[in-house]
């Protein structure tokens, strides 16, 4: 995608497609520009990427990426490769254009695996939107119309994995099981855990904590991507502007880093005002407060020496609290989950939690060139 015209067809497609769905959340086009910027987007130091656009009548009809993450293969010895950013009109054949070029071009380079759709890695939005679509979406997810799931599915795309999002609201909070909030005592009264808040000072040397404890807490994970120095690096600058001291938390025991919850302010309201603009996103993130009533609790970990101490219901707990001290904070969503990890689901179950959206990632062997 060499030309100016293709770049720019590339970022605005999903703006036509989606201008009349209050659910999708806009991302800012001057972000998207950075995301895509081998310069500025850590990802290409490991990863190579090819974007396609699908064209009739010389209109842009579909986009897809495809990439290869050097990185993940490495820590897991695959020959994976990945789509994303999948964007189309209701065509089947579009959307069969669309994979087979993002095919061809993964098959060119030895991949013995399609699987997506990521924007880029796990670490970013992925999946397709297979429930939920009626509901907003909050930042950092992705949201689809419900076609693109019949369109991914009739091209046969087998599915690989889903991903759970998690309701929780604070009227809620008589269904919690009472057994939670005993395990969130006894995880400092008998297992000497205490909690406290990030420091916006320090902030990098936190998301060094953070990348500690994801890296051990996740590394059996399906789709696992480990974080490198770079890529905090990148990381800190976006938690920057959405850090709120009350929902960046950490678990410690003795001074060690045992636990890490991070939840973002949910700033979809702020976007959807702001339609990808950049100057009215900061008139709008002045006001922020004003607008935003719900959090996403996108990452809740804990060392795996540990994960039998209570600390995750002490997060939990804490969550409630905090939503309580914060009268426009009625509730947020907890994800995602992988529908495989039994562990965490049981404890949302247990926190009086139900499932809202539900991502779908797909996968497809590759046939030797």
């Amino acid at each position: 995608m060499a030309s100016r015209r293709d770049r720019r067809e590339f970022l605005e497609l999903p703006f036509r497609l989606h201008a009349n769905a209050p659910q999708w959340c806009p991302p800012l086009r001057i972000e998207r520009r950075t995301y895509f910027s081998p310069k500025l987007n850590p990802f290409f130091k490991t990863g190579e990427v090819q974007r396609f656009l699908a064209w009739r009548d010389g209109r842009a009809v579909g986009r897809i990426s495809a990439q290869v993450d050097h990185a993940y293969n490495e820590f897991h010895d695959h020959k994976w490769g990945w789509f994303g950013f999948i964007e189309l009109e209701d065509d089947p054949a579009i959307m069969e254009a669309l994979l087979g070029a993002a095919e061809a071009w993964l098959r060119e380079r030895g991949m013995e695996r399609m699987v997506g759709p990521a924007d880029f890695t796990m670490n970013e939005e992925s999946g397709i939107v297979i429930e939920g679509h009626d509901l907003p979406a909050l930042i950092k997810q992705p949201w689809h119309p419900p076609y693109y799931q019949r369109l991914a599915e009739g091209a046969g795309l087998a599915k690989a994995m889903d991903l759970l999002m998690w309701n929780l609201e604070v009227q809620d909070r008589g269904s919690v099981l009472p057994v939670m909030f005993d395990l969130a005592e006894k995880s400092e009264t008998e297992h000497g855990v205490v909690l406290r808040k990030m420091s916006r000072r320090h902030l990098r040397k936190e998301m060094d904590r953070f990348a500690e404890v994801y890296n051990a807490a996740w590394s059996e994970n399906w789709g696992f991507r480990p974080y490198s120095k770079a890529d905090l690096d990148s990381e800190t600058m976006l938690m920057h502007l959405v850090y709120e001291s009350d929902w960046f938390m950490v678990a410690e025991k003795e001074g060690d880093t045992v636990g890490v919850a991070i939840s973002v302010p949910d700033l979809g309201a702020v976007m959807r005002r702001a339609r990808g603009r950049a100057l009215p996103f900061v008139w709008y993130w002045l006001r922020r407060h004003r607008l935003m009533n719900r959090v996403r609790v996108g990452f809740l970990g804990i060392k795996p020496e540990y994960q039998h101490t209570g600390i995750a219901a002490k997060f939990y707990v804490e969550h409630f609290d905090v939503a309580a001290r914060h009268p426009r904070i009625h509730g947020g969503e907890m994800g995602w989950i992988l529908e495989s990890n039994e562990a965490m689901n049981r404890g949302m179950e247990m926190m009086g939690g139900r499932v809202v959206k539900r991502y779908r990632m797909y996968e497809r062997l590759l046939d030797a060139a």
